[in-house]
């Protein structure tokens, strides 16, 4: 039989003597992966939508967007009036939060008019008449070096009367 090459030795590279450990490591890893690919598929880093509902005798609002995002995701949200009673000047009010660190790429139909209330954005939408329903589409992207937990308050008026809020708010993955 031959000799072993002068830099091996047999106990070590033939026998892997000393790495008895190894393969529990890499099985561990392997564990590891696929319990995080796992919670991805559960929606534990985000993008199923959610609904939320508020009412009020003159209107109800529903928002349907993701709670949970990450980084660089593209996403809708969608905003559904129903007017119970005219509404005049209706306004939908954002929390800074449904812009800070996201890029708002279209807003769909285009409101009447925007401004911004005490640091929020409001979205003018004209006259809703009674029993008819209002949808407003955004699109956003969440920036790559946005990370966190911040509200999403959504605060529906009739000119300056406040009429309903929907309480939310956004936790955003690297």
């Amino acid at each position: 039989m031959a000799e072993a090459p002068e830099m091996l030795t047999l106990r070590r590279h033939r026998d892997l003597e000393g790495r008895e450990k190894r393969p529990f490591a890499r099985r561990g890893l392997l564990l590891l992966l696929g319990v995080f690919c796992l919670l991805g598929l559960l929606n534990v880093f985000g993008q199923r939508p959610q609904t939320h509902v508020a009412a009020a005798p003159a209107a109800s609002l529903k928002v349907y967007s993701p709670q949970r995002l990450r980084s660089g995701l593209i996403f809708e949200s969608r905003f559904h009036i129903h007017a119970l009673d005219d509404l005049q000047e209706a306004t939908i009010v954002l929390d800074s939060g449904w812009l800070e660190g996201m890029t708002l790429n279209t807003v769909e139909p285009a409101p009447v008019g925007e401004a911004s209330r005490d640091g929020r954005l409001a979205l003018e939408l004209g006259h809703i008449p009674a029993g008819e329903d209002y949808l407003l589409f955004l699109q956003f992207q969440v920036n790559p070096t946005n990370v966190g937990h911040r509200s999403q308050d959504v605060r529906l008026y009739d000119g300056d009367d406040l009429l309903l809020t929907i309480y939310r708010s956004v936790t955003v993955f690297p």
